[in-house]
């Protein structure tokens, strides 16, 4: 998995970039096929934020999450991101097993 994180009025330090990269190793866990990751923190006021644009085979998912302390918005965003891969996942998997349905067609007097 490819990952690059941005930072946004903040410098990305080697702690913060750790635990970006230790929240996100949760998403590989449940899924292999990531084509690239970008990863955007970003601090105004008191708004903290973090967004990710994942890429994975013939989707893009993108989820955001704001907080006051960016380590909590970091926390959320992985929650997040997480449960969308294993939705997608679960579409892929349950879609490539699904038994053809025939529509029969109404008897004709």
């Amino acid at each position: 998995m490819n990952l690059s994180i941005t930072g946004r009025h903040l410098e990305v330090t080697p702690a913060i970039r750790e635990y970006v990269m230790n929240k996100l190793a949760r998403v590989s866990r449940h899924f292999d096929n990531v084509i690239d990751t970008q990863a955007i923190l970003s601090i105004e006021r008191l708004k903290h934020t973090a967004e990710i644009t994942m890429r994975l085979r013939g989707k893009d998912i993108h989820c955001a999450a704001t907080d006051e302390n960016l380590y909590a918005a970091i926390d959320l965003l992985a929650d997040k991101i997480d449960r969308q891969v294993i939705k997608y996942k679960s579409k892929v998997q349950d879609h490539a097993h699904e038994p053809v349905k025939r529509q029969e067609l109404p008897a004709v007097e």
